[in-house]
């Protein structure tokens, strides 16, 4: 067994002590040798230390290998064929990978992340854009959680893509988070995608494994995508790491009275692509015209039009009208009005002449 797959199994291991044991030892097998006042070097401390080595003496490559292979867990490195080659340029990549279903050839990853507290919204959109992207032939990558990720994740499924889901827990059936989605995980897995971590099977997700979660979304994607996302909001997380590895940042403008706006128009904001339609991405990654068409006409499940959605096309004809007279004439409230607006504008069913006036299409 490689010594990253061993190692990846110390309760304690992160990328910066891996690279302090690699730093001093210049091999892994070193490592395996090494006494206290070896380890003394790397400035760890000591109660760490012996920690370390009373794990190395005690753990069994055995019971690893019974728990991989009775989870049908695969462990890949960074110099295995399938690690993703993207994913290998970041400034610190995963030294192992844990991986459920097929991570081969993975064509033209794009991660898409949003909170998971959403709005109808950025559900319709999210649901909008990975189903046409998806179809079009690019990889759906999220991180399963509750929320946009779920939705992305579905959608693509949806559209007979495939999808990856990258979580900040073990990857064995019982550790999958949320549990609502051990479902959708499997479906993933039956269609083709795939599940992966750099936590080995039976780590428990918590605050400090999902932002190192995010770093793996963004870094294994061409472009990352935000539905929407607060400041703070992990999602805001996963885009700045995209950009920090030079990747392509795109974000759905937004209502200013929504809470989970303000991250996402500060990026837009700052120069990234603003993005209504699937297309918009297609162009900017130079995805090639032999993939297969967009499915514009196909519509995602549940993307029906709502309640508010029929009451403003009962208004709207071939005669612009003006946003104002929408509100008055539907009893709706502005953002509702400007909201679903918005979502039929990207359905096709309305278009908007610019300075607030809307017609049908034709």
């Amino acid at each position: 067994m490689k010594k990253e797959i061993l190692l990846a199994h110390y309760p304690k291991m992160n990328i910066k002590r891996y690279q302090d044991l690699l730093g001093a030892f210049y091999n892994l097998e070193n490592v395996w040798q090494t006494e206290f006042e070896d380890l003394k070097k790397l400035n760890w401390r000591d109660n760490t230390i012996n920690d370390f080595l009373k794990w190395r003496k005690d753990v069994s490559e055995e019971k690893i290998l019974q728990t991989l292979e009775a989870e049908q867990i695969r462990c890949i490195t960074r110099d295995d064929d399938d690690y993703p080659p993207l994913l290998k340029e970041i400034y610190d990549p995963p030294f192992c990978l844990f991986v459920r279903g097929n991570l081969e050839k993975i064509n033209y990853p794009l991660a898409i992340v949003g909170p998971r507290k959403y709005s109808p919204y950025g559900k319709q959109i999210a649901q909008n854009l990975a189903f046409k992207l998806s179809g079009a032939g690019l990889t759906i990558i999220s991180g399963l959680a509750l929320g946009i990720d779920g939705i992305a994740h579905s959608s693509a499924l949806e559209a007979g893509g495939r999808t990856i889901a990258v979580l900040g827990c073990g990857i064995n059936k019982n550790n999958v988070y949320p549990d609502c989605h051990k479902h959708l995980s499997e479906k993933i897995i039956e269609s083709g995608g795939a599940l992966i971590s750099e936590y080995p099977p039976g780590t428990e997700p918590d605050r400090h494994t999902f932002p190192e979660r995010n770093r793996i979304v963004a870094g294994m994607s061409l472009g990352t995508l935000v539905i929407e996302g607060a400041e703070k909001s992990g999602a805001l997380i996963t885009a700045q790491c995209a950009l920090d590895d030079g990747r392509e940042v795109f974000a759905i403008p937004q209502n200013i009275t929504s809470p989970n706006s303000t991250g996402v128009n500060k990026l837009l904001k700052t120069g990234c692509h603003l993005t209504t339609e699937a297309e918009d991405i297609i162009s900017v990654l130079n995805i090639p015209n032999n993939l297969k068409k967009i499915r514009i006409t196909s519509q995602p499940v549940n993307g029906q039009t709502n309640d508010a959605e029929q009451t403003i096309l009962s208004i709207l004809s071939q005669e612009p009208i003006h946003i104002d007279e929408i509100v008055k004439k539907s009893g709706l409230p502005g953002n509702a009005v400007s909201g679903s607006l918005a979502l039929l504008e990207l359905s096709g069913k309305i278009k908007n002449l610019g300075s607030m006036m809307f017609v049908l299409c034709a």
